[in-house]
């Protein structure tokens, strides 16, 4: 069954007799960002402190995340649950006709295991909606200062993972999506940092500058700008084992380096907004 996501003009709310509105029994997929509550969604925002019921993924989201949401919603931690007792009671408050936010970290498209939440509520025939939110790597680049498109420079940005538990697809192997040296975020992988290392060796000059960074957004937030080499003595010797991203690229070298500039902004460059 395809999912049935939320389809009126208004999916967020509803009319109540002229009253303030509020939100419909639905199941609310919200990305909760890096961590930082300012780098939240205004549309994440309404819906915490709107919703009855709040299921979040305590040990990637800070609590801090939680601070405006209603005095008598309801709080469900899902650290130490699976998808089978998670499933059952969204599906039963809502039935119930109460909201739920299922409250994911960084943005819900990247490594968030939705797919088989909406799967499974479609089949039910319960409605929801998904809120992306600001991933790890948007966040990562921001206060690393760089944009990872520098032109003349690199013009792609690749998300992947190396293989741990969850295999990835042979086609997408970190030894064969480095040979493209672009701007290269990995994430998941500190467990399993030294392979990480030697893959990107293989590819990658020894020299090419790597933010390590470590619960970005959070409060005890640290971020390291090292050698490639250095990558995986650093991981190790800092106890980095999780919640941790990769941001390989020669961006990273500076801004001196840069020395090409967009043609968005040339003076030669002429389209329809600035007629020749």
């Amino acid at each position: 069954m395809n999912p049935s996501p939320l389809m009126t003009a208004s999916p967020d709310t509803e009319a109540s007799n002229g009253r303030q509105s509020v939100l419909k029994p639905a199941v609310y997929i919200v990305g909760a960002g890096p961590g930082d509550p300012d780098l939240l969604t205004i549309k994440a925002q309404k819906l915490l402190m709107q919703a009855d019921v709040i299921l979040f993924a305590d040990s990637l989201v800070p609590a801090q995340i939680l601070d405006g949401v209603k005095p008598d919603a309801e709080r469900i931690g899902t650290a130490n649950k699976t998808l089978e007792d998670i499933l059952p009671l969204m599906i039963e408050r809502v039935r119930s006709h109460k909201s739920v936010v299922r409250l994911h970290s960084g943005d819900p498209s990247l490594y968030s295991a939705i797919h088989e939440q909406m799967q499974r509520l479609a089949e039910a025939e319960i409605p929801f909606e998904v809120i992306p939110g600001i991933s790890a790597f948007q966040a990562a680049a921001a206060k690393l200062q760089v944009e990872l498109t520098a032109p003349g420079l690199v013009q792609s940005i690749i998300l992947t993972r190396i293989s741990g538990r969850t295999q990835v697809p042979e086609t997408e192997e970190l030894s064969t999506l480095a040979a493209h040296q672009t701007s290269l975020c990995l994430y998941l992988s500190a467990r399993h940092v030294d392979s990480a290392q030697a893959k990107l060796l293989a590819h990658y000059p020894s020299d090419t500058p790597v933010a390590v960074c470590f619960r970005v957004g959070w409060p005890d937030e640290k971020i390291w700008v090292i050698p490639l080499s250095q990558m995986a003595s650093l991981t190790h010797q800092e106890k980095l084992i999780r919640t941790t991203l990769y941001v390989i690229s020669p961006v990273l070298r500076g801004l001196a380096t840069i020395q090409a500039r967009s043609r968005l902004y040339s003076p030669d460059h002429h389209h329809l907004f600035r007629p020749r």
